[in-house]
């Protein structure tokens, strides 16, 4: 059942449109059909940088930090393996081409690790694995 968003709720705007709009918003404000409905119209979201901005209620949906981190892990994990792919073509192209990517890639292997508890093992193709998933802390 849908629930509309409601006072202290987070947000995003569906189709962000600049680089404020990719943040997560906080509801500061419902503009209701009438006076005695739940059926929103608008909404205001204040984003961290303090940008207040009134959207039309189709183009925002709810969401957390889980949500957030949810999207991190798929994001990170995509990065990951366009970057092992790209060292992968590097190694015949270019020596320093080579380490550069590998050195990118393992960066981004750590950020996973230390910042998320993600275990990302190019080498696995049953990766990620969080660190509840693969048995220990790393």
């Amino acid at each position: 059942m849908y629930r509309s968003l409601e006072y202290g709720d987070t947000a995003r705007v569906i189709s962000p449109s600049d680089a404020v709009e990719y943040r997560l918003g906080t509801v500061t404000d419902v503009r209701y059909s009438t006076p005695h409905t739940t059926y929103a119209l608008r909404y205001t979201l204040r984003f961290p940088n303090g940008d207040e901005r009134t959207y039309p209620a189709a183009i925002v949906r709810r969401a957390t930090r889980a949500d957030d981190r949810a999207d991190l892990e798929t994001a990170l994990t995509k990065a990951a393996e366009a970057v092992r792919d790209a060292c992968r073509i590097a190694h015949d192209y270019d020596a320093d081409l080579s380490t550069g990517t590998a050195s990118l890639l393992r960066r981004l292997v750590d950020l996973a690790s230390l910042r998320l508890g993600l275990t990302l093992d190019p080498t696995n193709p049953a990766w990620p694995l969080t660190r509840d998933q693969d048995g220990g802390d790393q």
